[in-house]
């Protein structure tokens, strides 16, 4: 309130002073001073100007001639009025005192500020850690559900922080730091969270883009702070989230300087090398980048173990279910199983999501329990977005949408190799007007050659239906033909398949995450590869597209009855879809067309 107290004051005074006198004319001045209402006067030599005040405190100027000096001073002498002249030389000081004292001041509240924001108003407060400290964690595994090989890893650290004496009369040490490695939404804080409370020791977490602040010096001082308050407290659990924030590689900098967070990564690494092996200080961390992170983080004797946290199983899918269901009352007809087999490729957060999306559903309609239909509604909603009613189509693009939709299915249905279709609807969803659901009847973690070209043959089956039933092609195929090309160039660049190009991993400009470290070093793809590249992934996706349009014209009343029943029905689903597909026969693994070769 002080400071706030004189900047007012400053401003006021410089107001006050700032306020300019009155300019009198040469002929208003005299007869001021003929009529006695001139105070004072001050007879500036350097500008030739008259300064003073007026009877009642008015401040006034006046410009003369200079020839005419001599003859206004005898007048002011003849009227009584007390004459002083000002023959110094023009001074800046003042200037400078104007400009200089409100920046002074502005600069001192703005301090005043961030230090109160970030350290209570002491300036040490900027050195202090962020991390949060819990001293239970009220998670244990058995809130962990689709990671057992994560939670088997982790068991051993909960073991060394219960009984440390039992490992070192073997001579056997704790890995210093764990990392745990897997997309978002997969469970890593979870199981970090879990370890702490398996343990019941005090959890420190903090994510990795807390350390790092526009100050120099003041991501290390986090650092240290963190590890001395958690020596304090061992045995204890330090848990850093998303630490590639921090632990990128160093020099990766486009001037590869020396900059704050290269210093904080330095520092983290030397806390490292200073733990000792009866410390009870276990380090774990989490990151979905795994190839950014500092060669010198990931060595033996700082993250010694990295565990590999991959989106759930079927199985795991069904363990999660079961763990977010606990408190959520469930009709008798629910099968958490049939959820599992629509949702592959979702993580523990995705399924969370549903079952908190089906209850609020539940809870909409006035139900006291969650039915089958407020989950499938809620899965839908996860995979395609959820419906936009509102979005009103004209006939003629309901119709072209029912073929671009039935094309997909017809493709996937008759084509090897492809998931199974479960359902067709030309009901908007987020940015689309339709969708086609296809679900894997199993897990599976690696493809073919043959499967990808089906896959890519299935992308491109909407528009070659509408080229063949429509007579032209529109945007709506925008994203399967971005998806296309996508897989194309994975399947030339990435995973060997092209006959042309061989075996070899190509590089582009997109694979080189470090702009620093990889902008001086020459291109590793010559022109002639890359239009080899580019020839390539052209090949394979005109000829998934000619064998869709050939399945396309040979099951054509197929595809029209299917268009048909989704115009009247707008959805199509399970026995519905597979009586209509199936008066078309699937073709043969290896035949012509199975795999795209011929």
């Amino acid at each position: 309130m002080v400071v706030l107290a004189a900047v007012a004051g400053t401003w006021w005074w410089i107001a006050g002073r700032s306020e300019p006198p009155t300019e009198l004319r040469l002929d208003e001045f005299q007869t001021a001073l003929a009529e006695d209402r001139v105070a004072t006067a001050t007879i500036v030599d350097r500008s030739a100007t008259l300064e003073g005040e007026l009877v009642g405190g008015e401040r006034y100027t006046v410009a003369y001639p200079e020839a005419f000096g001599e003859q206004l001073t005898r007048e002011l002498l003849r009227a009584g009025v007390p004459a002083e002249v000002d023959n110094s030389e023009p001074t800046t000081w003042s200037d400078i005192l104007l400009g200089v004292v409100p920046t002074v001041l502005i600069v001192g509240v703005f301090l005043w500020f961030v230090l109160r924001m970030q350290g209570g108003g002491k300036a040490a407060g900027f050195s202090r850690t962020k991390a949060r400290v819990d001293g239970e964690v009220p998670v244990t595994f058995d809130d962990v559900a689709g990671a057992d090989e994560a939670t088997e890893e982790l068991r051993e650290v909960v073991e060394f922080l219960r009984d440390p004496d039992r490992f070192a009369r073997l001579g056997a040490r704790v890995p210093a730091g764990v990392l745990l490695v897997g997309p978002p939404g997969t469970g890593k804080t979870l199981l970090a969270r879990a370890v702490a409370g398996e343990a019941d020791v005090p959890f420190f977490s903090i994510s990795g883009s807390d350390f790092v602040e526009m100050y120099v010096g003041v991501g290390a001082s986090r650092v240290r702070d963190l590890f001395r308050q958690a020596l304090a407290r061992s045995p204890s659990i330090v848990f850093i989230d998303e630490i590639d924030a921090v632990g990128r590689h160093r020099g990766t900098g486009v001037g590869g300087g020396h900059d704050e967070r290269e210093q904080t990564l330095n520092q983290l690494l030397v806390q490292m090398d200073g733990f000792a092996a009866d410390s009870g200080v276990v380090l774990i961390a989490a990151t979905n980048r795994l190839d950014v992170l500092d060669p010198a983080l990931l060595r033996p004797g700082r993250f010694d173990r990295h565990v590999v946290v991959d989106p759930p199983d079927r199985a795991g899918r069904l363990a999660i279910l079961e763990v977010h269901t606990r408190s959520t009352p469930l009709d008798p007809d629910v099968d958490l199983d049939a959820v599992a087999r629509r949702t592959p490729g979702t993580t523990g957060a995705d399924l969370a999501s549903i079952v908190n999306e089906a209850a609020i559903t539940a809870a909409r309609r006035g139900s006291t329990t969650v039915a089958r239909s407020d989950l499938a509604r809620a899965v839908d909603r996860a995979v395609a977005g959820r419906e936009r009613p509102s979005r009103v189509l004209s006939d003629s693009e309901r119709r072209v949408i029912a073929v671009h939709e039935a094309g997909h299915a017809l493709v996937a249905h008759v084509t090897p190799h492809t998931d199974e279709v479960h359902r067709i609807s030309i009901v908007a969803r987020g940015v689309a007007l339709g969708h086609t659901l296809m679900l894997p009847t199993e897990d599976r973690h690696l493809h073919s050659r043959p499967e990808l070209e089906s896959r890519l043959a299935v992308l491109l089956g909407g528009r070659a239906a509408e080229q063949v039933v429509v007579g032209q092609v529109t945007t709506g195929a925008a994203d399967d033909i971005a998806q296309a090309t996508r897989l194309a160039r994975s399947m030339v660049t990435e995973f060997g398949m092209s006959d042309q190009l061989g075996p070899q991993r190509i590089l582009d400009g997109g694979d080189a995450p470090f702009l620093g470290r990889d902008a001086a070093r020459p291109g590793s793809v010559s022109p002639e590869t890359s239009a080899q590249v580019d020839a390539e992934v052209g090949r394979l996706v005109d000829e998934a597209s000619e064998r869709a349009v050939a399945i396309i014209e040979a099951h054509r009343a197929v595809l029209d009855r299917i268009v048909g029943a989704l115009l009247e029905h707008e959805t199509l689903e399970d026995d519905a879809l597979a009586s209509l597909l199936g008066a078309a026969a699937p073709a043969a693994p290896g035949s012509d067309g199975g795999d795209g070769r011929g």
